[in-house]
Order: structure tokens, then sequence, then C-alpha cells
């Protein structure tokens, strides 16, 4: 007898389609020829899975089906990798929205119009949807659930069967696949997690997990894939958004690349693309929301890449600032500009680190430069070079990284004292409110002063001198020897004297260093080290 999909049987689904991803993803790679050949949908697959079994197992046992489904769905949402775990993770929420919110567990009856909620929710997250993908499959799967008989146990045979039809189906319909001999990988990987939940309803669990052999045993056809490459980077990140600004954000990347997928709902987003400008791509994030988990990957990595001068050590600095910049360039860095709000392109990012020397230590200085900076080290690294980021999240932190950069040492040591630099320094600044918001210091209203450490609204104020020896104490209260000021542009005159007589008075035993950063957002940048 066939058990009901409560939330212990949810439970156990996720956990066998993890395992069964997990023993199958290299066949699922080897097949993977769309939308590019990277040979990672079964990784990326097995990666989603398993962080939506995480979410799941996190929960305490006896824990309901609504809470289950809803686990499932966001875990998966949250650890989404590549094109099909975004889609799968589109899927997952909507088998979770219907058989979540039934105030039980699903019927036959009710599973089968989940399964064809979840397709629609799939196909409507895909910019173009392409037919003989992981989209085909799943509607097949839910098409098949029409016939079968009414219990839940025919319903997930018959959705798996189906799904594995369609699989077969996809060579046919995609010339990609055609030229290549193989199946949809996404489409391989989604019948793998059918097949593990028809296990769990069913309790008939198959001795292995088959994904199907190349259909004429032909390799794939690099050499004919590569005259079209398409575009070099895949950029995914979360992010926090008002639901109405995705479609102006979906807009957007459609006109930077393709592949895009956009799911999630209620603030939270997991966004996918292929794009030539992955700076471009993180920027549409930023007019959106609060991008975040930003991950850059180069497609193209097995193609030939230029050979990296050998030039010796350098540094390169990203910084949007003209004061900035001839501070970076006076301590022996090579700067990057970016606009102020933006991100460099990453091509621009990449040849710079390039030409810089052969061993280059790079300073993002913003937390949103961090995972660029990271693709464009990866793209220096294929031409030979030794490149390390070091995370700089502010401005301050990069100067004080640069203060104990030595040519002469090894380069690992060099990176773990410029790292080491780094982390010891505290960073803050002041900015105006533009608009009224809540803070993690209360709300705020337009024209307020907004102190900042490491991030976080510390306080508003009134008065920017007021403000600026408020942030201070409070980053110096924890100790600081060293207290690094750079004024801004919109500063008004004599803050920064009036910040060292409050030093002078409080903090007779710390030594500040004031400079002109020209910034044109930040009235005030600090730094305590």
């Amino acid at each position: 007898m066939g058990e009901v999909l409560d939330g212990a049987a949810v439970r156990r689904w996720s956990r066998l389609a993890a395992e069964a991803l997990g023993r199958t993803r290299g066949e699922i790679d080897a097949l993977n020829v769309f939308p590019v050949p990277d040979g990672d949908t079964g990784t990326n697959l097995h990666l989603t899975v398993l962080a939506a079994a995480d979410a799941v197992a996190e929960l305490p046992e006896g824990a309901g089906g609504a809470a289950t489904w809803r686990a499932l769905a966001q875990g998966a949402l949250i650890g989404a990798r590549g094109n099909s775990g975004v889609i799968l993770s589109q899927v997952l929420r909507g088998l979770a929205e219907i058989c979540g919110g039934a105030g039980g567990p699903p019927d036959g009856e009710l599973f089968a119009e989940a399964l064809e909620y979840a397709s629609v929710l799939a196909r409507g997250a895909v910019a173009h949807p392409v037919e003989g993908t992981i989209l085909s499959v799943l509607q097949a799967a839910a098409d098949a659930t029409g016939p079968a008989g009414p219990g839940l146990a025919e319903v997930t045979r018959a959705a798996a069967a189906g799904a594995r039809r369609a699989l077969r189906g996809t060579t046919a319909r995609l010339d990609v696949l055609a030229r290549n001999g193989v199946v949809d990988a996404g489409g391989a990987g989604l019948c793998v997690v059918l097949d593990a939940l028809a296990a769990v309803v069913t309790q008939e669990y198959p001795e292995r997990y088959i994904v199907p052999a190349r259909v004429a045993g032909t390799a794939p056809a690099r050499e004919e894939l590569a005259e079209t490459p398409g575009p070099g980077y895949e950029v995914m990140y979360l992010l926090d958004a008002d639901d109405n600004a995705v479609p102006a954000l979906r807009e957007a990347l459609d006109a930077l690349g393709d592949s895009l997928v956009v799911v999630g709902g209620d603030g939270l987003w997991n966004v996918h693309v292929h794009v030539d400008d992955a700076g471009a791509a993180i920027e549409a994030g930023l007019a959106a929301g609060r991008p975040y988990r930003v991950r850059v990957t180069y497609l193209h990595a097995a193609e030939e890449a230029p050979h990296a001068p050998h030039t010796g050590r350098a540094v390169v600095a990203v910084t949007a600032a003209g004061g900035l910049a001839a501070l970076f360039e006076e301590c022996g860095a090579r700067v990057v500009r970016r606009e102020p709000g933006a991100v460099p392109p990453l091509a621009v990012l990449a040849e710079a680190i390039l030409a810089a020397g052969d061993e280059v230590a790079v300073l993002p200085n913003e937390p949103e430069v961090l995972a660029l900076a990271e693709a464009a080290a990866e793209r220096a690294r294929d031409a030979g070079a030794r490149i390390a980021v070091v995370p700089t999240k502010a401005s301050v932190q990069g100067l004080a990284a640069l203060a104990v950069h030595d040519p002469l040492r090894r380069f690992g040591e060099d990176l773990i004292e410029m790292t080491r630099a780094a982390g010891a320094t505290r960073f803050g600044h002041l900015e105006i409110a533009a608009e009224e918001a809540v803070t993690s210091a209360g709300m705020c209203q337009p024209g307020d002063v907004l102190g900042l450490i490491e991030g976080d609204v510390a306080l508003i104020g009134a008065d920017l001198t007021a403000a600026a020896c408020q942030v201070l104490d409070r980053m110096l209260s924890g100790g600081g020897e060293l207290v690094t000021v750079i004024v801004g542009t919109h500063a008004p005159a004599g803050l920064a004297a009036a910040l060292e007589d409050h030093l002078r008075a409080c903090r007779p035993d710390v030594e500040v260093g004031v400079y002109d950063g020209g910034q044109e957002r930040y009235p005030l940048l600090l730094g305590v080290e």
C-alpha cells in the first residue's frame, strides 16, 4: 500500500532525490550541451536539491506538511545553481504552493493539479522558453497524469513515466541535441527527481536511477558549437526586491544576454542570465533592489586565453572617486575606475589584471565588486598568471592592505599580510538619507545624517560633525591605533578638523590620517585599525 505525501514523505523524497542526483550527476553532466556545453547540469541540479533537502532537514521532527513544503521551496530557491537548477526551484515552488496550501496531504487529483501549475510557473520564469528541454519534459509529466487513476501512486508513476518518454523525444526537438546524439541534461535530472518521488509514494525503490546513454553513441560536437559560443559569462545572484521591480529587471537583463530565468516572489528572487557584460547584469540587479551571493562564472574556460605578461608583482585596486584613485596610485597600485554606484565592466577588469603582471593581488573595495573580481581573476588565471583577490569591502580596507604590501616577500606571505591588515580594519561612513525608510537604527527622514558601521546603520542624526564623532567613538570602543578619515566632495568645510580635535580630546593615543577622497555620495569614509 502506498503512503500519502505528508511532511515526513516530502522529507524522505527530498533526501532520496538529492542522493539519486548525487549518484547520477556525472552521467547528467556528460549530456550537457545546451544552453552551453559546460558539463555541469547534473552537478547544479544535485546542489539545488541538496540545498532544498538541507532546509527540510533543519525543521523539527514532526513538522507539518505546509511547513515542510515551504522549507523545500525556500531552500531550493536560495540554493539554486545554474539554469536548470533555477528552473527546478520554480517547479518545487509550484508544487509547494498547491500541495502545501491544501490543508492536508494531497491526493492524486490535487498533485496532478500541482504539477500542471508547476509547469506553467516554470515556463513563465524563462524569458524565451525552448522546446526539447526540461520545460518540455515537465509539461509531458503533467500531461501524463490526466489519464492516470485517481490514486496518488498512479499519478506519480504516470508523471515519472511520461517524463521518461518525453526525455527520449528531446533529441528530435532540439537541433543541438540531435547533432550531439544526446537527450536534454536538465530533463534527465528532472526524471531522476520524479522517479524518486514515485519511489517514496509507492514504496517501490529502484536498484539504481538510470540516466539515458547517448542516443547515437556520438561525442559532443564541440567544434561545431564553438562557431557560435554565445555570451561569455553566467551571472547568478539572490535579490531582495519589490515584486513590482522585477518586470523592469527582466527587460533589462533580456536585452543584455540569454538563458534568462528569474524565479521567486514575496521580495526574494533568484536571478540567472548568460551575458557578455557581467557588470551590467549586476548593475541591473542594483537598480531593482539588493543583489547578494553574486556568482560570475566564465563559460568558455576551455578556449585558449592570451598569455599573461611576465612583469612581476602588482596590485590592482577598484575605485570610483578621483581622490581615492590618486591615493591608491601613490601607494603603488594600478587603478580600475568604476562609475559611482556601479561595478566596472568585467572585461575591463580582467584586462587590467592580465596586463598588471604574473603575480597580482586584486582589491575590489566594495561588496558588489567582489564576485566580479573573482571572475576576472579566474579569467586571468587561465592565462597562467597567479592571481588572488583580497576580500576588501571598503576603500579604507584596501588602503590598509596596500600599506603592508611588500613585493619582495613571497606572494603567498604577502597576500596573508594584506588580508590580515584588511580584516583588522573596521570601516564606516556617513551619508545623507534621500527618502523616508526603516533602518536598523529606526525610521529616517529625507535629509537625516546616517552613520553606518560595516554596512549597517548605527545611528541617525541631524548634524554631520556630531554624527561623525559618534560613529568614530563606537568604532574605537573595541580598540584601535590608527584612524583614517577620507573626506568627500560634499563634506562641509572644517569637518575633518573637527574630528581631529575630537580625537585629540578623547583619544590622544590614536594616530589620525586625513585624505581628500573626492567621493560624491559619501561625505566621509572612516577606517579604524
